[in-house]
């Protein structure tokens, strides 16, 4: 099972190993800390942007912009974190030549969900997902070959949110384990040892 983005690994499955600086930490920070990039990392992140906490907004974008930089530099895809700053984000992307782009822990709307697939994104669903009627419906409408799975800060164990998940989809857990498995190795085969 891929676990997209964990804050607790647990050594099972697949956990993806990225570096990045949180848009909480950015005051002062500068995406030149990331160099040289450990030979394991698979994606630069989780970078993005806070609206809602974290430093002054022109320090994530400042920030955010040397990153995404950074992953287009060295072909890695990007993992996003995005509180309240969808249009924003979606902005700093238009016209990047970036491998991939995850926004993990979706928690948007439908309509924020279908505007980041139609650009080619995926989407992350975890714990939070099942707490917000509007984020369930972007889960039920986001295409197979979009979507990702991930347990974040939660103790809930990645097989529990693959069920939940595929359940909302009114499928079953092997297809959508099946859909991500495929997501994964489509974006990180070539960095995956």
């Amino acid at each position: 099972m891929v676990n997209i983005h964990t804050h607790r690994p647990a050594g099972t499955g697949i956990e993806l190993r990225t570096a990045g600086i949180h848009p909480w930490e950015a005051a002062g920070r500068s995406a030149s800390e990331l160099l040289p990039l450990a030979p394991d990392v698979q994606a630069v992140g989780e970078t993005g942007l806070d609206f809602v906490r974290g430093a002054e907004r022109s320090e994530q974008l400042r920030l955010l912009r040397e990153q995404l930089t950074l992953a287009e530099e060295l072909g890695l895809p990007v993992v996003l974190h995005c509180v309240r700053a969808f249009d924003p984000l979606m902005t700093e992307l238009r016209g990047r030549r970036l491998r991939a782009v995850l926004f993990h822990g979706f928690i948007g709307s439908p309509q924020e969900a279908r505007r980041a697939v139609e650009r080619g994104c995926y989407l992350s669903f975890g714990e939070r997902t099942f707490r917000s009627p509007k984020t369930l419906e972007a889960l039920r409408r986001t295409p197979l070959d979009r979507i990702f799975c991930e347990t974040d800060e939660s103790d809930t164990p990645i097989g529990e949110i693959y069920r939940r998940t595929a359940e909302a989809k009114g499928i079953d857990a092997e297809t959508l384990a099946e859909a991500i498995w495929d997501n994964y190795r489509l974006i990180f085969e070539r960095h995956d040892r």
